[in-house]
C-alpha cells in the first residue's frame, strides 16, 4: 500500500511549497466577487446565491459586458423567498479596481471554446493558451493589489490554470485552489449507479454481468477520484475493493461525459458549474470535505492535483489513506503529466 504524499518521495521533491494557510474564514461570513459570467458563470452565481447564505455575506460580479452585468445585478436581486422567511446574499457590479477587494475570488474567465461542431477530442486543453494570457493579466492585479485572499480557479483547464495564477501572481500555493474534480466525481457516480441498476450496458448492447453490478455499486460509498478535471482523470471503484479495469472503464466513461452532451448539440456547463464550481467551494467555505486541487511540490516542479480535501483554520488538509498500488501509480503518472503542462 502506499500514501499520496509519497508522490513527491518518489519523485525526490524535497522542498515542497506548504499548504498551511487559511485565506478564508472557515463557516463565517466571506465577502465572494465572480470574475466572468458566461454559461457556468451564471449558473454557478445562481447556485452561491440561492444555497451559500450562510457563508457569505455579498457577491460581487464582473464581466466585459456591461448590459450583462446590470441585468444580472437586477435579477439576482429579485430572487428569494417572501415575507422575510429567509435572506439571500447582495449582489452588487465590482470593477478591476475592486475585484481583489473580497476573502475568496473566482475566476470563471475563457476564451477560446471550440464550437460543438468542432472534432476536437480535449475540448479543455484547447483552451489553455488563450486562457493562459487571461489568467497572466488578473494574477497581475493580485499581485499589485498584494492579495491576502483565496483565489478559486473554474475556468479549463483548472489544475494547469491554477498553476498559472500561482507563477504569475507570487501568491501561496494555500490560496489558489482548482475547482474541477468535483462532477467527474458526480459523472462517475451516474454511470456507475446506472451500471449498477444494469440500466447501461457496457457494449454492444450486452447485459451487465452481477459481478460487474457489485463493483459498480461500491463507488457511491467506496469510491474516489484524482488528478485533473480531462483525460489523466483517475477514477477508482473502491478504495477498500478496488477493480483496476472496472476504475479504467469508469474513468473513460466519466472522461467522455462532456462528449456526449455536446453530441446532443448542447454545452456541458449544468453540471461542472454546479457539482465543481458552487457546492464545493461552499464545501470550502464551510471546512468541509470536498473535491479540489491542491499544490503538492517545489516552486520550480510541481502541480495542482484534484484530491478529497477541506480547508481548516489551520490551511488544507488532505485525504491521505493507503492505496492500493496499482492505483498509487495511475495518481503519480496524472500528476507527473501536470507537472509537465506548467
Amino acid at each position: 500500500m502506499k500514501y499520496i504524499h509519497e508522490i513527491l518521495d518518489d519523485l525526490k521533491i524535497t522542498d515542497a511549497l506548504p499548504v498551511s494557510g487559511c485565506p478564508v474564514k472557515p463557516g463565517g461570513w466571506n465577502k465572494v466577487n465572480i470574475l466572468a459570467l458566461g454559461d457556468v458563470g451564471m449558473t454557478m452565481l445562481t447556485g452561491l446565491l440561492l444555497l451559500g447564505g450562510d457563508v457569505i455575506s455579498d457577491i460581487g460580479i464582473m464581466d466585459i459586458r456591461l448590459e450583462n452585468l446590470e441585468r444580472l445585478e437586477m435579477e439576482m436581486n429579485q430572487v428569494g423567498y417572501p415575507f422575510g422567511i429567509k435572506s439571500l446574499p447582495p449582489v452588487h457590479i465590482v470593477t478591476e479596481d475592486t475585484l481583489f477587494d473580497c476573502d475568496l475570488m473566482i475566476f470563471c474567465a475563457s476564451k477560446g471554446i471550440p464550437p460543438l461542431e468542432s472534432d476536437i477530442t480535449d475540448v479543455r486543453m484547447a483552451q489553455l493558451e488563450a486562457n493562459r494570457k487571461i489568467i497572466a493579466h488578473y494574477a497581475g492585479l493580485a499581485r499589485t493589489a498584494e492579495y491576502k485572499g483565496m483565489i478559486a480557479v473554474v475556468s479549463d483547464p483548472v489544475d494547469n490554470l491554477a498553476a498559472a495564477f500561482l507563477d504569475s501572481s507570487g501568491l501561496e500555493p494555500w490560496q489558489i485552489h482548482g475547482y474541477g474534480l468535483g462532477v467527474m466525481n458526480k459523472r462517475a457516480e451516474y454511470y456507475a449507479n446506472r451500471i449498477a441498476s444494469g440500466e447501461y450496458p457496457l457494449s454492444d448492447g450486452a447485459s451487465v454481468t452481477p459481478e460487474v453490478r457489485e463493483k459498480a455499486a461500491l463507488y457511491a460509498s467506496e469510491g474516489r477520484a484524482y488528478g485533473p478535471h480531462g483525460k489523466d482523470l483517475v477514477i477508482a471503484n473502491s478504495i477498500d475493493n478496488y477493480d483496476e479495469e472496472f476504475s479504467c472503464i469508469l474513468t473513460d466513461l466519466a472522461v467522455k461525459a462532456n462528449i456526449r452532451v455536446r453530441d446532443l448539440g448542447f454545452k456541458p456547463y449544468i453540471a461542472p458549474a454546479l457539482s465543481s464550481a458552487a457546492i464545493p467551494i461552499l464545501l470550502t467555505l464551510r471546512g468541509e470535505w470536498h473535491y479540489g486541487s491542491i499544490y503538492f511540490g517545489s516552486r520550480e516542479c510541481g502541480a495542482f492535483l484534484g484530491i478529497r480535501n477541506r480547508m481548516t483554520a489551520d490551511g488544507w488538509e488532505y485525504e491521505d489513506i493507503p492505496l492500493p498500488e496499482t492505483l498509487y501509480e495511475r495518481i503519480k503518472r496524472a500528476y507527473i503529466n501536470l507537472c509537465k503542462i506548467r
